[in-house]
């Protein structure tokens, strides 16, 4: 009952044409950036509970990028929400063409664990600036993000407009039940099956952020290059939450010759970086509850696997702490080869040539992103060209996330749908195609030259023929008067 009654609230909300209005838009995006500045203290804290975030990942991942991505749509909504000019054909003139953009309606956010104001709020960012009414139900994984969602929203946006709704599989396939304009999903490519299945009962459109096995192609680079690439490589894998995430780096393949000096460096750097106490690792998150550590576990169990360990390996079931793992050559068809990691083990495949990479690639499910440390400019053109991912970043990792004049998003199973930037506000938005004529200018006639006039009249104004079509004016008057 108080479901359908929030429910309620927001249609009628929407109905009124509040959210609508480019000020009440702007007065929200306004108010979450104020949320975070106020509340900054306490979403540390929130985050260290949940996954044990260190305050620099916390602001990097969380709080910085929130109020870099609420600002430049606050700077950008203006231009976004006005329509865009668009060519008629010459057949129809005079006349004038345009988009405009519309809110789709009521639309329901599910949010993910490992960035879990990020992956709340960032959507939340794009829905609003497009003026539609929200639902948001954040991950229960994150009960501590969870729960500072859902008591402090209210007190800084509209909460006629939008509303958090916490809970866990119950109460996630009574929200499915609903009718809803647009359904945005966060998650893996299991649960978001079932929520693609109860949107096509109401042909609701939705947006799937998903995930997959990230590679990163490491080609020969000088020692100087070698040593950013990675320093990159272990800020990329290991940095955002321990690996658990969507974009992190799942795989790397090299070439043999270069694997001893790659894996020499890996160890270097996760010592510089996170330290060497096995019982006190540095900046490090946590696994975010016992099933994902026992899973993550069982990856290492395969005596195969465990024996492609050269570096790591420890796991500290009380802390639900893995250390940073390395394993050299696991085999292909083991299932840490085989599904999304989502921690922190790094597997190291060996080619014979670094072009190799683009069949083993392939031979997979398309990723969310593909990495790739090289200077072979050859090599890159044929990355883009013979594999398909849902980006490309080139000799860095992680970065794009940040761009909000790039998309994000996946293709095949990695998802589809995009957003950042303008493309959340596309996501969330309907372009409403708007055609305007005059009343002047109508062709007719009576007698069959008439007819055959206009045939070669259309003829002329599909194929833009403007100097046929000029000539064929200024004879009009005196052929047929």
């Amino acid at each position: 009952m108080e479901l359908s009654k929030s429910l309620s609230e927001l249609k009628q909300t929407f109905k009124t044409g509040k959210t609508k209005d480019v000020e009440w838009r702007k007065s929200q995006l306004k108010a979450l950036i104020k949320l975070l500045d106020d509340n900054e203290n306490q979403i540390f804290q929130a985050l260290e509970r949940d996954l044990g975030k260190h305050p620099v990942e916390a602001f990097r991942d969380e709080i910085g990028i929130l109020k870099k991505s609420a600002k430049f749509s606050l700077s950008c909504i203006d231009k976004w929400i006005s329509p865009t000019k668009k060519q008629v054909p010459l057949l129809f003139y005079p006349s004038k063409g345009a988009v405009q953009p519309e809110p789709l309606g009521l639309v329901l956010i599910f949010s993910s664990w490992n960035f879990p104001f990020t992956l709340s709020l960032d959507p939340l960012i794009g829905a609003v600036s497009a003026g539609n009414t929200v639902v948001l139900k954040p991950s229960e994984l994150a009960a501590e993000c969870s729960a500072f969602l859902a008591k402090t929203i209210p007190l800084y946006l509209d909460s006629k407009a939008i509303k958090v709704i916490e809970g866990g599989v119950v109460v996630a396939e009574k929200l499915l039940q609903q009718k809803w304009d647009k359904i945005f999903f966060t998650g893996n490519a299991r649960v978001a099956r079932s929520v693609m299945c109860a949107a096509s009962k109401h042909l609701t459109p939705v947006t799937m952020e998903l995930g997959g096995k990230c590679p990163t192609i490491f080609d020969s680079l000088s020692d100087g290059d070698m040593k950013v690439a990675v320093k990159r490589i272990a800020s990329g894998k290991w940095g955002p939450c321990s690996g658990q995430a969507c974009v992190g780096i799942d795989y790397i393949l090299v070439e043999h010759k270069y694997a001893s000096n790659l894996i020499d460096l890996l160890k270097k750097t996760i010592k510089r970086f996170y330290g060497e106490d096995k019982g006190n690792f540095k900046n490090l998150c946590k696994i975010v509850n016992k099933h994902h550590f026992n899973r993550l576990r069982n990856l290492l169990e395969d005596p195969a696997v465990a024996a492609s360990i050269v570096y790591g390996g420890s796991l500290d079931e009380e802390n639900l702490f893995i250390e940073p793992t390395i394993l050299l050559d696991p085999p292909v068809d083991a299932a840490i080869m085989e599904e999304e990691i989502f921690g922190p083990f790094l597997p190291i495949i060996t080619l014979d040539d670094i072009h190799e990479s683009i069949e083993f690639i392939n031979s997979r499910e398309k990723p969310l992103t593909i990495y790739a440390f090289t200077k072979d400019e050859s090599l890159k053109k044929q990355i883009l060209a013979e594999t398909s991912s849902g980006s490309v970043t080139f000799n860095d990792t992680f970065v794009l996330n940040a761009c909000d004049n790039l998309p994000f998003g996946g293709v095949g199973e990695s998802g589809f749908g995009r957003y950042h930037g303008k493309y959340s506000f596309d996501t969330f938005s309907h372009e409403k195609a708007v055609l305007e004529r005059t009343f002047y200018f109508e062709l007719e006639g009576r007698h069959p030259p008439w007819n055959d006039f206009k045939m070669q009249f259309i003829r002329l104004a599909y194929n833009y023929d403007y100097f046929g079509l000029v000539l064929l004016l200024l004879g009009l008057k005196r052929k047929f008067t």
